[in-house]
């Protein structure tokens, strides 16, 4: 059933995620890597459109956008044209972190998909992303993104 299998693959990739980024010693979550590469693909953008962008509910992107401020990875900032709206900028630090981790992460990626030659990753992926897009609007948080935000470097590199 593709259910139990998206899920063991999925408890795999967190703990090769969390292996890999702890090894490196960084203090990372792959939440807060996603939200760190996406801010610093869309500098000001505001905490819903994060949201959507790395398919969270806002509670939660709020929640990990607290703790990658406090931190001092992120800063936010009242919008001018909306004051509900925050906008969100990578701090110095933050850049160096999302640099400095980026290897591991991409390690980590290769450690996922060992079993796999590259065309057949490259499948992969095609098809994941093919299923994600039938079936996002079924998701809680909405997986509809930007479409800047799927051409992105940072987009894939957090896929």
């Amino acid at each position: 059933m593709p259910g139990h299998l998206f899920r063991r693959m999925h408890q795999a990739s967190q703990t090769i995620f969390d292996t890999e980024i702890a090894a490196a010693g960084f203090d990372l979550t792959s939440v807060q890597f996603a939200a760190l590469a996406m801010i610093a693909e869309h500098p000001g953008l505001d905490q819903a459109t994060l949201a959507t962008l790395i398919a969270f509910d806002r509670a939660t992107t709020g929640g990990v956008v607290d703790r990658l401020e406090i931190k001092g990875l992120v800063s936010r900032e009242v919008s001018k044209s909306d004051r509900r709206a925050r906008r969100l900028h990578l701090e110095p630090g933050g850049q160096r972190v999302l640099d400095g981790v980026l290897p591991h992460v991409r390690r980590a990626q290769n450690v996922m998909l060992k079993g796999l030659d590259a065309p057949e990753r490259a499948l992969l992926l095609r098809l994941l992303h093919k299923a994600i897009e039938a079936v996002g609007d079924l998701s809680r948080p909405s997986t509809r993104t930007l479409p800047a935000a799927r051409k992105g470097k940072a987009a894939s590199r957090a896929s």
